[in-house]
């Protein structure tokens, strides 16, 4: 689960994105993956949770602010904006995004990756961990970045985080074995959340050079 605000900074169609500076402290409110997933497939949506949650956060380290509108906007592409079902998701994904930006923007330790809880079958944590891969890495590499952008993703250490997290798209589960299933999906569940606010450290002055506004006020919340 990843906490929410009680008065949540939005990213919406109109394109806004007010950034860190409204936010204001976590509550105990949270958003679980069954409850996104769910509301995705009520609208339409062709993301699963996981992978959707990956997205945004490859676009966030990359792009920033410029890249959670975009996220939504992609998100939601191909379902009816007037329909019922697919407000009530937007809504549900909004809080997402703030919370999201909020726990990579402010460098909390607590960041969280969208996936199922503990209690589910340890093969559906593992798919859903692998699209949670898949996702970031689509965010990292789908938006047309900048020369500089793609040298930083071909370097060290971003190109082993590349080739590690395309590992871990194709991992599964031993049949016979749970107590090595639970420590592997720990151990890389912990891995991707570290590479993600590494990722998002090496990125910091591509994200100020192409948005310095937003960038300056991220850096006065830490």
């Amino acid at each position: 689960m990843i906490g929410v605000h009680h008065e949540p900074v939005t990213c919406p169609s109109t394109g806004r994105f007010n950034g860190p500076a409204a936010y204001t402290k976590v509550t105990e409110a949270s958003i679980d993956h069954n409850d996104v997933d769910a509301a995705l497939r009520r609208c339409g949506s062709d993301w699963d949770a996981a992978q959707a949650h990956g997205l945004l956060c490859g676009l966030i380290v990359t792009l920033g602010t410029e890249g959670a509108v975009r996220w939504l906007n992609r998100v939601l592409s191909g379902t009816d904006p007037d329909d019922a079902l697919a407000a009530e998701c937007r809504s549900l994904l909004e809080s997402l995004c703030q919370a999201t930006w909020q726990q990579l923007a402010e460098r909390q330790s607590e960041f969280e990756l969208l996936l199922p809880l503990d209690a589910e079958d340890a093969a559906i944590r593992a798919s859903a961990m692998g699209h949670w891969c898949e996702g970031f890495l689509h965010g990292l590499v789908s938006e047309r970045g900048s020369m500089e952008l793609r040298k930083r993703l071909a370097e060290e250490p971003l190109a082993d985080v590349i080739r590690d997290l395309l590992e871990i798209t194709r991992a599964g589960v031993a049949d016979d074995d749970d107590e090595a299933n639970e420590e592997a999906y720990t151990e890389l569940t912990e891995y991707i959340r570290v590479a993600v606010q590494l990722a998002f450290e090496e990125l910091t002055d591509l994200r100020t050079a192409r948005n310095p506004v937003a960038a300056a006020v991220s850096d006065a919340l830490h």
